[in-house]
């Protein structure tokens, strides 16, 4: 085959360092603006956007070429620096593959984090996902 097909559709969630309220409600449609820019120059699409005030939820579509964690070292390393003094990102992060077809429902949920977050905080909405997704983890260490 000449040609190389992907379709790389994953689910991203990070939180801030010690899942501290970082987030100003004012500054998020930047913040997502901004990591939009940060994927169009690195060659990726992000899709959806959305969170609280300690931590994020992105929806990316990387090339069959680009390395999930180059992705993601980029977009919280520049935005980390963009947040300013006294912001930072935890360590980790939790990357779910997504089908094409569920696509709209998972940016359905991004969309939607303050309202889920009215039933479950970010500790069990992680966990979770962790244990839907089948991802082995242990409890001493996940949140660090």
């Amino acid at each position: 085959m000449a040609h190389t097909y992907a379709s790389n559709f994953v689910h991203c969630i990070f939180s801030t360092k010690d899942r501290r309220s970082l987030i100003p409600a004012a500054r998020k449609s930047e913040l997502y603006a901004y990591l939009g820019g940060i994927a169009r120059g690195e060659g990726f699409s992000l899709i959806a956007a959305g969170g609280t005030d300690n931590h994020i939820h992105l929806l990316l579509l990387l090339p069959a070429s680009y390395a999930l964690a180059k992705a993601v070292q980029k977009l919280k390393g520049s935005s980390s620096r963009w947040m300013g003094k006294g912001f930072s990102w935890q360590e980790g992060y939790g990357a779910f593959s997504v089908s094409p077809s569920q696509v709209e429902t998972v940016k359905d949920y991004i969309q939607r984090q303050a309202e889920h977050h009215r039933k479950r905080n970010f500790e069990q909405e992680f966990v979770t996902l962790l244990r839907n997704c089948g991802i082995p983890y242990d409890e001493r260490y996940v949140f660090g």
